[in-house]
């Protein structure tokens, strides 16, 4: 996106029912732009770049941190489909790109039934482009925000295409480090996973700070100015997340070495983020 492009506007009647979502606003770098950014992509604003330019200056492991998580969906996804899920609900599934969860779950199952959620919107804009590829019935995007899981449980859009008597794959990649302590994250994991049935799916990733320098908790504060902080937790705090499931082989491990399917080349050490997949069990 040029900086041409960067006059607010609003997205109206997309193909998820016809609401209108906020002002775009340029002047605060937002999150999902900057990662967009960090993966090459053109739909980010100057303020965007600017911000994930200084992250890069202190840290420039951060585009290596959100290849690998792109690189980590896939493989998550694509997992979860081979086990004989079909339906995904992606939320805080930032700009639809390339390797999207939609494209990774139909190379196993042609018939996977997805749902976005996010809550930025320029992220709802792209996703109507996407929704016109697809089967409204099979794919769909909602405004929501994962501080409020409810909202999304109950949201018609999200029933519409979801069975929830059925099991769900529920996909919190690289989110749930912007949302704060004091937001409860493990209680709004535990939300999401209580309304879907046994069999169903948890998969997540989260930046980390261990085994880092302070590099990388400098390079966290640039988020400060942005519409989200992100927290660096380690792996002590991350797994209360997974309270009441059963992670699957390998269990909570650095993003490159979660069931990797190529030749892994970066230092085990440099752990710039966990990933993980977890089943609810029957009771």
């Amino acid at each position: 996106m040029t900086d041409s492009q960067s006059t607010p506007w609003h997205a109206t009647e997309l193909l998820t029912g016809g609401w209108q979502v906020a002002e775009i606003d340029t002047s605060v770098a937002h999150t999902a732009r900057m990662y967009d950014y960090y993966l090459g992509g053109r739909d980010n604003y100057e303020v965007d770049r600017d911000a994930a330019e200084q992250a890069l200056a202190i840290y420039p492991h951060i585009r290596a941190l959100a290849r690998e998580n792109r690189a980590y969906l896939g493989r998550a996804v694509r997992f979860l489909a081979a086990q004989g899920i079909r339906q995904f609900l992606d939320i805080g599934t930032g700009i639809p790109s390339p390797g999207n969860t939609t494209e990774s779950a139909r190379e196993v199952a042609p018939d996977a039934r997805v749902v976005y959620v996010d809550n930025d919107p320029i992220v709802m804009a792209h996703a109507s482009a996407l929704l016109a590829e697809h089967d409204p019935a099979h794919t769909s995007v909602v405004y929501g925000d994962l501080r409020d899981p409810r909202s999304i449980l109950e949201d018609p859009r999200v029933r519409a295409v979801l069975d929830f008597d059925q099991p769900i794959a529920v996909l919190l990649v690289a989110v749930l480090h912007f949302i704060q302590d004091t937001e409860r994250p493990a209680e709004i994991v535990r939300e999401l996973m209580d309304a879907v049935v046994p069999g169903s799916y948890l998969a997540f990733s989260h930046a980390t700070a261990d085994g880092q320098s302070e590099t990388a908790r400098e390079a966290a504060q640039t988020y400060d100015r942005a519409t989200a902080r992100l927290i660096l937790r380690s792996k002590a705090q991350i797994t209360p997340f997974f309270a009441g499931l059963e992670l699957v082989e390998p269990g909570l491990v650095a993003l490159p070495w979660w069931q990797p399917d190529h030749e892994v080349t970066a230092d085990p050490e440099q752990n710039w983020g966990y990933a993980a997949v977890a089943i609810k069990p029957a009771r």
